[in-house]
C-alpha cells in the first residue's frame, strides 16, 4: 500500500502550520547543522541549551521531539542526530530520513518541513538528496494490509511533507522528485506483489498486472500461453510448469520512449509463483517463502511502472517467464532431458534448480528484439545468500563495461551489487554424461555455476545476471519483500536516458 504523503520543496525560509514540524539534524557530539542553528537564533538559543545539557548527542538515528519552540511558528521541532560529521555519506544521510519519518509517524503533525535535505552529502546534488528523501520516505511508511480483515492501528496524521533545498537547486530537486516518486511507486508495486499470498499471485495475475501497466501508460504488452511456448520450443520453461494445475505465461512489455532505432535495454525477471522444488521437494521450513520466488519478475513490473511514470526516453523490454514449480504426476524428473528455445539440450538433474531453466529460454527469446543490453533478475540460489548475505546483489556480466555500468548505478541508488567471476574454468561442473549440460553443477560455488549456465543462452549480447536471492526479501520479524533491485534498475535507465 502506498503512503498518503503528498511531497512538495520549498527553498527560504521553512514555513509550517501550527500542527506542523520543522525537521532538523544534529552532528555528533552535540553539533547543530546549519538548518539547525537557524532555528535556534529564532528561538534564541533554546535548541542548543537542551543539546548542551545531552538530551540529544547526534547519535545516528536518535531523534528528540520538542513542542512548543519559542520563536517558531511550528508546534513541534524534531532533532534527528547524524553521527559525526566528516563520517555522514549516502548512507547516514538515508539513515536520517528513515529516523525522522519514523518519528513524525508516531506524533500527530499532519504535515512537516525536512531541512535534512539541505545537508551537504559529499557530492550528491540536490536531486539525489530529495529523490532518496522521497524514496526513503515512502518506504518506511510502507505497510502491506490488503489481506487483513481489519486495521491493526491508526493511520499515521502526517499528510504533507516539504523538503527544503537552495533556491539555484530548485530545477535539479524537481526531477529528483519525480525520480523519487517514480521508483517509489515501482517497489510499492514490487512489494505488493512478492507480500501476496501465491494462491493470489499466479502467472494469470501478474499477466493481469503487466496488462494495467500496459493501458496505464501505453506500452505495448504480449502474453504468450502454453500452446504458444509449445510452438516455439520452449521447453525448459514448460519442463518447470509441468507439475502445476496453473498455466504458465511468457509476458513482454515494450516501453518504446527512445527514438525508433534505438535498441531496447531487455530486463528479464524469473517469475516463480511459487517454489515447491518440484520432485526435488524442498524442506517444510520457511517453505512459505517461496512465495517470494517472483520477485525478479515484480522488480522488472516495479521498474516498468517506474520508467512509465518518467517517460523515460529509452527503450525497454520486460520479459517475465511465470509459472508455479509443483510436484506431481506430470511434472519434471530428476534425469528428464529437454529441449531448450536455443536447441541446446539440457540433463535436468534437479527440478529446485528451475528458475535457469524458465530464463535460459527467455534469455533466447527477447535475441529478437536486438537488445542493446540485457540484465536478468533472479532469486537464483541459496548459494549467492551465503557469499554475500542479504546487503548487496551478486552480479555476474559477460560484458566489463555493462557490469561497471550497474555496479555505478547501484552506488548512486544506494542499491548496491557485487560482482562474481563468470570464468569458463567453472563450466566443467556443467558437464553430463547424457545432454549438452546439466541444469546444476554440485554445492561449490553454486551461484556462479548457476551464472555460468545462463552465460550458455547469452552469447549474442551484452549481458548482466543479477541474483536478488539475498536482497529481495526479509525473513523474521520485517517478513516481507524489499522491492530490490527497482532503484538500481531504474537508476541505470536514468543513466542511459542521460537524465
Amino acid at each position: 500500500m502506498e503512503s498518503p504523503v503528498e511531497f512538495s520543496i520549498i527553498s527560504g525560509a521553512p514555513q509550517t502550520g501550527r500542527n506542523g514540524c520543522l525537521v532538523a539534524g544534529v552532528f555528533e557530539p552535540g553539533r547543530l547543522s546549519a538548518a539547525a542553528a537557524a532555528l535556534d537564533r529564532a528561538a534564541k538559543g533554546f535548541l542548543g541549551g537542551i543539546v548542551r545539557r545531552g538530551d540529544l548527542t547526534g547519535k545516528p538515528g536518535s531523534t528528540l521531539l520538542l513542542h512548543n519552540v519559542p520563536g517558531v511558528g511550528a508546534a513541534r521541532v524534531l532533532l534527528v542526530g547524524l553521527g559525526r560529521e566528516a563520517e555522514f555519506g549516502d548512507k547516514r544521510y538515508r539513515e536520517a530520513i528513515a529516523a525522522a519519518i519514523r518519528a513524525l509517524n508516531v506524533t500527530g503533525a499532519d504535515e512537516a518541513v525536512l531541512l535534512l535535505t539541505e545537508l551537504a552529502v559529499g557530492r550528491r546534488d540536490a536531486g539525489w538528496k530529495v529523490a532518496h528523501a522521497v524514496a526513503v520516505a515512502r518506504e518506511c511508511a510502507y505497510r502491506f494490509t490488503r489481506m487483513k480483515s481489519k486495521s491493526e492501528g491508526p493511520e499515521p496524521a502526517l499528510r504533507r511533507l516539504t523538503l527544503s533545498v537552495d533556491r539555484a537547486a530548485l530545477k535539479r530537486a524537481g526531477g529528483g522528485l519525480e525520480q523519487g516518486l517514480a521508483v517509489a511507486h515501482g517497489m510499492s508495486l514490487a512489494r505488493d506483489l512478492g507480500n501476496l499470498p501465491p494462491n493470489v499471485c499466479t502467472p494469470s495475475y501478474l499477466a493481469d498486472q503487466a496488462r494495467e501497466l500496459a493501458k496505464r501508460y501505453r506500452m505495448k504488452l504480449t502474453v504468450l500461453e502454453r500452446a504458444d511456448m509449445e510452438r516455439l520450443g520452449m521447453h525448459t520453461l514448460l519442463s518447470v510448469a509441468q507439475g502445476s494445475a496453473q498455466p504458465p505465461k511468457f509476458i513482454t512489455l515494450e516501453h518504446r520512449g527512445g527514438p525508433k532505432k534505438m535498441k531496447p535495454v531487455a530486463l528479464v525477471g524469473k517469475g516463480i509463483t511459487f517454489d515447491t522444488g518440484g520432485i526435488s521437494l524442498k524442506p517444510a521450513g520457511e517453505m512459505d517463502e517461496m512465495k517470494f520466488d517472483m520477485c525478479g519478475a515484480a522488480s522488472v513490473l516495479g521498474t516498468m511502472k517506474a520508467v512509465g511514470e518518467m517517460k523515460l526516453p529509452v527503450n525497454v523490454v520486460g520479459a517475465i517467464p511465470t509459472t508455479e514449480n509443483m510436484p506431481g504426476g506430470r511434472a519434471t524428473r530428476p534425469g528428464d532431458i529437454v529441449k531448450s528455445l536455443s536447441g541446446q539440450t539440457v540433463e535436468i538433474l534437479n527440478t529446485d534448480a528451475e528458475g535457469r531453466l524458465i530464463l535460459c529460454d527467455a534469455l533466447t527469446y527477447v535475441e529478437r528484439f536486438q537488445p542493446a543490453a540485457v540484465i536478468d533478475i533472479a532469486t537464483l540460489t541459496g548459494a549467492c545468500v551465503i557469499a554475500l548475505g542479504h546487503v548487496a546483489t551478486g552480479l555476474f556480466a559477460n560484458d566489463p563495461a555493462l557490469a561497471r555500468e550497474i555496479t555505478a548505478a547501484g552506488e548512486t541508488a544506494q542499491d548496491r551489487v557485487w560482482q562474481m567471476p563468470l570464468w569458463d574454468d567453472y563450466q566443467e561442473q556443467l558437464k553430463s554424461n547424457f545432454a549438452d549440460f546439466a541444469n546444476i553443477g554440485g554445492r561449490p560455488a553454486g551461484a556462479v555455476t548457476a551464472a555460468c549456465f545462463l552465460a550458455r543462452f547469452t552469447k549474442r549480447y551484452k549481458w548482466a545476471h543479477l541474483d536478488i536471492a539475498g536482497t529481495a526479501w526479509k525473513s523474521g520479524k520485517e517478513k516481507g519483500a524489499t522491492g530490490r533491485p527497482v532503484p538500481l534498475l531504474t537508476q541505470f535507465l536514468v543513466n542511459r536516458a542521460g537524465k
